[in-house]
């Protein structure tokens, strides 16, 4: 049964998952370390848990409560609740969606998966996560089999390409290439 939490200090550690979410250098190092990733929005939050992505907490106003019930009902771990003025000086922008939730980051696909695909897309470089979410939401919707990312490309599991692809990252397959060099070849 999920813990509701509410969020007094915006410094409490508890909630450190979602300090600073517009700096992404900041959050490429946490995420990474960490082993996390942050969902935007209520749809993009239960398109993440279906998909199969566990949740480490959730991070909501109030009115989100009854929206995510079933997840919460789910959930074994702490729900933090904030109002706007909170939300925002905790995470460093306005949470219009009113909903986030911190999600254990896993690799669910290879190379050779992606490979096994007939219609593949191939992203080289793309560093604005923006773009990154907006191929992945375009591929999917244009029925393409997965995605190949160079090692250099924008992580699709960043906040702002999670909520740009609207959440087909989590049902379009996609791998990072380790080698772009040899990977071509492949």
């Amino acid at each position: 049964m999920a813990r509701f939490v509410a969020v007094a200090d915006p410094a409490d550690p508890a909630v450190g998952d979602y300090v600073a979410l517009r700096d992404s250098s900041l959050r490429k190092s946490l995420e990474a370390s960490e082993g996390l990733f942050i969902a935007e929005g209520a749809k993009v939050i239960r398109r993440a848990v279906e998909a199969g992505y566990r949740p480490r907490s959730f991070l909501l106003a109030e009115r989100w409560v009854d929206g995510l019930r079933d997840l919460l009902d789910a959930f074994d771990g702490p729900v933090y609740l904030v109002d706007e003025a909170m939300a925002e000086q905790l995470t460093g922008f306005h949470v219009h969606r009113g909903a986030l939730a911190s999600l254990h980051r896993v690799v669910r696909h290879s190379v050779a998966d992606v490979l096994a695909g007939r219609r593949i897309l191939v992203a080289e470089d793309i560093v604005d996560h923006s773009n990154v979410g907006a191929i992945i939401r375009n591929a999917a919707g244009l029925g393409w089999d997965g995605l190949l990312i160079s090692p250099r490309c924008a992580d699709p599991l960043y906040r702002r390409a999670v909520k740009v692809s609207m959440g087909a990252v989590f049902a379009l397959p996609w791998a990072r290439l380790d080698d772009w060099g040899s990977a071509v070849a492949d």
